[in-house]
């Protein structure tokens, strides 16, 4: 069965990783080499389908590739979707999870709720998100990913 525990551990290195990515950025080929080693440890993408939905595309919505995520992610001259910015190179040097709920089975769980990017200049953007973890060779790897901003409730017109 796999626990909470191991869902909040795989959370913390995916937010680390973030970091990391952006931390990076300055050096392309090592951030390259490191984006790309974090999808493969990170994500099903070598065992299956992901379906991957992250928040900041409009065009592209649905990223079910590797090179579509790791352009997602990083952008770049030669990025698979040209709406690319490169979120995790924005730099973000803090992410953190607080999870409205889990559900935990023997082989896959699912964790939703809030996640928080600090910027450089402290300040956090909220993201809601919805994690499918899938437990593959005794670590948890992400094959479903939806992010997308809060709702917010149009002004009224006068």
């Amino acid at each position: 069965m796999i626990t909470k525990e191991q869902v909040l551990e795989a959370q913390k290195n995916w937010g680390d990783g973030v970091v990391k990515i952006g931390s990076l950025k300055h050096n392309r080929e090592e951030c390259e080499s490191y984006a790309s080693d974090f999808l493969d440890v990170r994500y099903a993408f070598q065992e299956g389908t992901v379906l991957f939905k992250p928040t900041k595309c409009e065009i592209e919505q649905f990223r079910p590739t590797k090179p579509e995520a790791l352009s997602y992610f990083i952008a770049g001259d030669d990025r698979a979707c040209k709406e690319d910015k490169g979120f995790a190179i924005q730099p973000w040097t803090k992410v953190r999870f607080e999870n409205a709920g889990m559900i935990l089975e023997e082989n896959r769980a699912i964790a939703m709720g809030n996640y928080f990017f600090t910027d450089l200049e402290g300040n956090e953007a909220k993201v809601e998100y919805t994690f499918g973890y899938k437990l593959i060779d005794g670590a948890l790897r992400i094959d479903v990913h939806h992010s997308s901003f809060p709702y917010t409730h149009p002004e009224p017109v006068a």
